[in-house]
């Protein structure tokens, strides 16, 4: 038997698999790579050797005021570990500057006070100044210029009147803007909503180069990098972080030329070539990533590039935060015929965008080539109401997944396992 961990939650799932019917495991290497160095240690050097700017103790010379854009409680940055050290370096250099964190939720529910604690921990979640983004505030809001697509490109004032604006983030493979990091703390992070619909829309989502680990030619991308640049992202400190959420590496500079070297490092430990089965299972990385069905369906896109067409995906996800978006979720729910309500989506111009949209279209997308099968701690209604099968157990899922299969003729299909199915670029 093939006994196999996957995070689940802020637990695991321990199961086991016949040798005969596993036909792979997709894991990115970035699990097993071995930094020479501690996560402090990685991260001061980064700082120590910007790529392609001056140190940020240079930066700060002369400024008034500092926005740091941090991601929010939906993304396993180590905050707790960046955070400290850029605090300290601008502060080394300018005692006076005005330092303001501003939490790049995107289209995301503010974080509460606990985890904002649990995020960067108790002393700076309690004396360092705090604003929380909102896109839907328009007076929160200033236009930067437009978007190569066409889109007005709006940001948060705070950061667009900053004498000095900087960003700290991860770098992971990204669904339909290739990868995270760099330009995308701005947008969506902290654009405004009509920007983010704008930059979301159907046509782009659509677009075969918005897929996972795709950066040229991606007009989702080439959006984002804008935006950064129209905002005057000045510095950036992005990581890269294994399986267990520790740093591995990490990349201080330029917002454009430090991002593109930590993509490179990250996409050639992520890379795997496809292993087609019938059933595929993914997660969605763990908690903080698997909070929502919202963030699964990333890892879900994971399993659509090597599961085999009319195939199934089993995607084990706690999803103790139950949809993570009332838009998306009653787009499914209302949602009688998936055709007809993926046609409905790409009708739709740029500006007729609607909130959570992109994802409801990229999950229409599997539904339409793939039976689902959720292992999770979301309510069994909730999970059907989005055309999803529902599993208490991975015994029962599996179970389902091999009735589904013998009624189209397939007897004891393999199985492709991808323990981590957000850390994966399948190619």
């Amino acid at each position: 038997m093939k006994k196999i961990t996957l995070p689940f939650g802020q637990e695991t799932l321990e199961i086991s698999l016949p040798d005969e019917r596993v036909a792979g495991i997709l894991v990115s290497h970035a699990h097993e790579y071995k930094a020479a160095k501690t996560e402090t240690e990685l991260v001061s050097e980064a700082l120590a050797n910007p790529i392609g700017s001056p140190r940020l103790s240079e930066l700060a010379k002369g400024k008034s005021t500092c926005v740091i854009i941090s991601s929010d409680h939906t993304r396993p940055v180590p905050s707790h570990i960046i955070m400290p050290q850029l605090l300290k370096e601008l502060r080394a250099a300018n005692p006076d500057i005005v330092i303001s964190i501003l939490v790049a939720t995107g289209m995301h529910r503010p974080p509460t006070k606990d985890e904002l604690i649990q995020k960067y921990g108790a002393e700076i979640a309690n004396k360092e100044s705090f604003i929380i983004h909102v896109s839907r505030n328009d007076d929160d809001m200033v236009s930067v210029g437009t978007l190569p697509s066409g889109g007005d490109c709006r940001i948060n004032k705070a950061a667009a009147n900053a004498d000095l604006l900087i960003s700290e983030g991860f770098i992971e493979p990204h669904f339909f803007a290739g990868m995270s990091g760099g330009r995308k703390s701005v947008l969506p992070g902290i654009a405004s909503q009509v920007t983010v619909l704008a930059n979301h829309c159907s046509e782009f989502i659509d677009n075969p180069n918005a897929r996972t680990g795709i950066l040229k030619g991606n007009p989702i991308h080439e959006d984002m990098l804008y935006a950064a640049k129209a905002a005057k992202l000045a510095f950036i400190c992005n990581v890269v972080i294994n399986a267990d959420k520790k740093i591995i590496a990490a990349f201080a500079g330029d917002c454009e030329k430090a991002h593109y070297q930590g993509v490179e490092f990250e996409m050639a430990l992520a890379g795997v070539r496809p292993v087609p089965a019938d059933i595929v299972v993914s997660t969605n990385g763990g908690y903080p990533l698997d909070q929502n069905l919202y963030q699964s369906v990333k890892g879900m896109t994971a399993a659509e590039a090597t599961c085999k067409e009319g195939g199934v995906i089993i995607m084990c996800s706690a999803c103790s935060d139950g949809h993570g978006g009332i838009d998306f979720y009653n787009t499914l729910k209302e949602s009688s015929d998936i055709q007809q309500a993926m046609n409905i989506i790409i009708s739709r111009s740029r500006n007729e965008t609607v909130f959570d949209q992109w994802e409801s279209q990229i999950l229409l997308r599997l539904l339409l080539h793939f039976t689902i099968i959720m292992v999770t701690r979301a309510p069994k209604q909730l999970v059907e109401d989005m055309h999803l099968r529902y599993a208490e157990t991975f015994e029962d899922a599996l179970q389902q997944a091999d009735d589904i299969l013998w009624h189209k003729g397939i007897q004891n299909p393999k199985i492709t396992i991808i323990p981590d199915g957000v850390s994966v670029i399948v190619k």
